[in-house]
């Protein structure tokens, strides 16, 4: 269970992102934040493994105190937690292979890792991640030679060899186009249903928040001002949460 207590995140110059937050997400959930731009949702998603300084509050994963942990706990805490991105973060002149390698970098030697040089059965582990998001036969191209949802699959390969208990997807789809970000969040919903890792994803669109996660917040100017079911969003909540213009400008 991760637990959420009012969490506050204010940014050099004094840009307030979040305003005492709070909620709890029970193992297994797939939730999924949204939210405009500059609602709070990134920083949220990298408040809970401490990418950003939490300014205020508390994050506690599983009984322990992330907000509170040293430099060596918070090592040990970030195994258990994968990390999907935006803009993917591999090293595009790598290999494929190469880039769902890294995350093992925690459980491996790290001066072989500087090497590339893995065990058979971290290579196997690999190919065995690659294989489950539908890429295994990239797994020797160079990491910018695939296409955009190619890439992100990448990503979530290479989180999945963490073995985490949990998932966090920031805007995984954002640079995507419609087809390929169903594709790729198909995947974490397989993952999510098959192996019981919890799910964290931001999502700018409703329609997507509705296919995919079984319970849904919403933030805006930093604050939560929703939480509760898909179906639980009606014509007000939604123009709350997306303001009143939204379905003009084909938020929906």
């Amino acid at each position: 269970m991760l637990e959420i207590s009012n969490l506050t995140h204010i940014y050099e110059g004094g840009v307030q992102a979040l305003t005492d937050v709070s909620l709890t997400v029970e193992d297994g959930e797939f939730l999924v934040i949204i939210g405009l731009s500059g609602s709070g949702k990134s920083t949220l998603m990298r408040c809970i493994n401490r990418l950003v300084e939490p300014t205020e509050g508390r994050i506690v994963y599983n009984g322990v105190d992330i907000t509170a942990a040293r430099p060596d706990e918070l090592r040990l805490i970030r195994r258990r937690i994968g990390m999907v991105f935006q803009h993917f973060n591999l090293v595009r002149r790598s290999s494929v292979l190469t880039n769902v390698l890294t995350g093992r970098l925690g459980y491996v030697n790290p001066w072989a890792s500087l090497l590339h040089r893995f065990p058979e059965k971290e290579v196997g582990r690999a190919m065995a991640a690659l294989a489950r998001v539908g890429i295994a036969e990239k797994a020797y191209a160079r990491a910018d030679e695939l296409s955009g949802g190619q890439q992100q699959r990448v990503g979530i390969a290479r989180a999945l060899m963490q073995e985490p208990e949990m998932m966090l997807a920031d805007e995984p789809v954002s640079a995507l186009d419609p087809a390929t970000s169903h594709s790729v969040l198909k995947y974490l919903e397989q993952i999510n249903r098959e192996d019981h890792i919890t799910v964290i994803c931001n999502l700018h669109f409703l329609d997507l928040a509705r296919r995919y996660g079984t319970r849904i917040v919403a933030l805006k100017a930093g604050r939560l001002i929703f939480d509760g079911r898909p179906n639980e969003i009606d014509r007000e909540k939604f123009r709350q949460i997306y303001g009143e213009e939204a379905e003009e400008v084909g938020v929906t």
